[in-house]
C-alpha cells in the first residue's frame, strides 16, 4: 500500500460516480495530485473541497500509479472570504485553474505552492491586482518561460522601458521600440524597474493581465486543446469592467 500525508490547495473537483468525486490538489511536496474522495457532495465535505481551500490530505493507493483516494480535513477556507467580492473570487479561481490545467501531475512545485498561498493572503490588500500579475509572471517562470523586464533587449536605455517583445518576453526601451510599437506589447508602469506610478492604476493592472495573458495563450497553453482556462478569461473580463 502506498500512502503519504501533506497539505494541499484545492484546485478543482470533478464528479465521479453517484456521490464521489476526483479532487485535484496542489500539494507542498507532491505537486499537483489527484485522488478520489467518497461522499464529496455531502454537506460535511462540500465546504471542505471548495476551490482555493487549504486542506490536510491523506492519500493512499494499492500502487503508486493508481489514482488512489484522499481523506481531507479543512485547514483554512479562502474561497468564502471573497464571496462578496466577485473580482477577487475570480482571481482566486483563475490562479487555481491555471495550476490545475498547466502543471504536470505529481511533479513537485513547492515554490509555486507557497506563492499561491501568499497570493490568497494578498487578496486582502490594496495591492492585490499587482500581486496577482506578479504571481502569473512567477507561474510562467515555473513552467520555463521567464520574462525579462529589467533591461532593453535592443540595447536601449533601461530607464525608459515601455514595451515587451512578444517573441522573447524581453523589455524594450521607448526609443528602440518606437518604430515597432504596433507589434510590441505595452509594459505596465508598475512592472518597470523604477516602479513607475500609473496615471490610472486599474488600466495599468489590466495591461499587466493582458501582458501575462499573451504569454499564457501563446506559450503555456499553445498546445492545449482547450486553450487558456475559462476561469482566467472570466477574470480578465471582470477586471476589464473596472477600467
Amino acid at each position: 500500500m502506498e500512502r503519504w500525508e501533506d497539505q494541499g490547495i484545492v484546485l478543482s473537483v470533478r464528479g465521479h460516480g453517484e456521490n464521489g468525486g476526483v479532487v485535484s490538489l496542489l500539494t507542498e511536496n507532491y505537486g499537483r495530485h489527484a485522488g478520489y474522495v467518497r461522499g464529496v457532495r455531502s454537506a460535511k465535505l462540500r465546504g471542505v473541497v471548495e476551490t482555493g481551500n487549504l486542506v490536510d490530505a491523506h492519500w493512499q493507493a494499492r500502487v503508486s500509479d493508481n489514482l488512489g483516494s484522499f481523506t481531507l480535513e479543512p485547514v483554512k477556507s479562502y474561497g468564502p472570504l471573497f464571496m462578496d467580492d466577485s473580482i477577487k473570487l475570480a482571481a482566486l479561481q483563475s490562479a487555481c485553474a491555471l495550476c490545475d490545467e498547466a502543471l504536470p501531475e505529481r511533479e513537485g512545485h513547492p515554490g509555486l505552492y507557497h506563492g499561491l498561498i501568499a497570493l490568497f493572503d494578498a487578496l486582502d490588500l490594496n495591492v492585490w491586482p499587482a500581486a496577482y500579475v506578479m504571481w502569473e509572471i512567477a507561474f510562467l517562470k515555473e513552467l520555463g518561460f521567464s520574462l525579462d523586464l529589467h533591461s532593453c533587449a535592443g540595447g536601449g536605455n533601461s530607464s525608459t522601458l515601455a514595451f515587451v517583445s512578444p517573441k522573447t518576453g524581453r523589455a524594450v526601451s521607448r526609443e528602440a521600440g518606437e518604430p515597432y510599437k504596433d507589434k510590441l506589447l505595452k509594459l505596465p508602469e508598475f512592472l518597470k524597474p523604477n516602479g513607475g506610478i500609473p496615471e490610472d492604476e486599474a488600466a495599468d493592472f489590466l495591461l499587466g493581465l493582458e501582458l501575462t495573458g499573451y504569454f499564457l495563450e501563446h506559450w503555456a497553453f499553445t498546445h492545449h486543446t482547450k486553450g487558456v482556462p475559462p476561469a482566467r478569461v472570466r477574470f480578465l473580463n471582470r477586471m476589464s469592467t473596472k477600467v
